[in-house]
């Protein structure tokens, strides 16, 4: 599938290096380190080989390698010095790069063995904290600026979820060590589920026990948690669904469901800033981010 992502216009080079295009020509034509080719009406595209030669002489010139010493170094030359550098700066930046070139390809291959040479030295928590959080936030502007596709988003989620799914199924051949229960859940059509996954497996990290229910639940079913004593603490994440002149009655709906009973709800996401906190008959705590709930609990 190689064949879906080969050319890249001047553009995409610059949304996915984050250098702007004037710099990219200057660096072409004063250093010659890409090479472009044109179409038949003279508009430069970039093969996909100029996209990591560009993403690799981006990180050494991010540590402390001046342009002019970059462009006499062969192709190899400056692969092999920016493994170097990426291997003595801990791999976040070579790692982000080949995700960015395993998801423009369709490449599950590079991002297996890239994933598996960041668990050589860090941990899941840190791969995740500082490689997959800048990678996510990086793509959400890439689809912004129509340089990726929905399907391009869709593959590499796809691939990272299924590296939480595998942890947390380990993890849970354990113990629970506490009696609170977690259940985790996204709204009705939402289907961005990667921070809760995550959520679910530092919870099942810590000793708790979850139940992970995903994607698309309407609120009604959570009546049916209501038959056990066992206290609950309801959470779910709010990215696109409900849309924010429907996110007040959404709680309103939940406070219904909630009020009177003895269980708790977390709310997850920026939207819930359109609402106000303190109006509510029922426990609920409000957090931007799966970070700030991890520092809670």
């Amino acid at each position: 599938m190689n064949n879906i992502k080969q050319d890249f216009t001047i553009k995409d080079l610059e949304n996915i290096s984050g250098i702007k295009a004037h710099t990219i020509r200057i660096w072409e034509k004063r250093y010659n380190l890409l090479e472009p080719q044109r179409t038949n009406t003279n508009i430069r595209y970039y093969s996909h080989k100029n996209l990591q030669k560009l993403l690799n002489v981006v990180l050494l010139s991010k540590n402390n390698f001046k342009i002019s010493k970059i462009a006499k170094m062969t192709d190899e030359e400056i692969f092999e010095n920016s493994r170097e550098v990426a291997f003595k700066e801990g791999l976040n930046d070579e790692a982000i790069n080949a995700f960015k070139l395993s998801m423009l390809q369709f490449d599950k291959v590079l991002f297996n063995e890239t994933y598996n040479r960041l668990l050589e030295v860090k941990s899941f928590k840190d791969i995740f904290k500082d490689v997959f959080i800048p990678f996510l936030n990086y793509i959400g502007l890439l689809w912004q600026t129509d340089t990726v596709l929905p399907a391009h988003e869709h593959f590499i989620s796809n691939l990272i979820s299924q590296k939480i799914h595998i942890k947390t199924e380990n993890l849970e051949q354990q113990n629970t060590t506490s009696d609170k229960v977690f259940v985790l859940f996204l709204p009705e059509n939402e289907i961005h589920e990667l921070g809760l996954l995550y959520l679910n497996y530092e919870l099942v990290l810590k000793g708790y026990n979850t139940i992970y229910l995903g994607q698309n639940l309407p609120l009604n079913n959570l009546n049916y948690f209501f038959k056990h004593n066992t206290k609950l603490c309801f959470v779910t994440s709010l990215t696109v669904q409900p849309y924010e002149d429907k996110v007040e009655d959404y709680f309103k709906e939940i406070e219904e469901i909630l009020q009177n009973t003895h269980h708790d709800f977390i709310a997850i996401g920026r939207k819930t800033n359109l609402i106000k906190h303190n109006t509510y008959n029922f426990n609920v705590s409000f957090f931007d981010t799966v970070t700030d709930v991890l520092k809670q609990i």
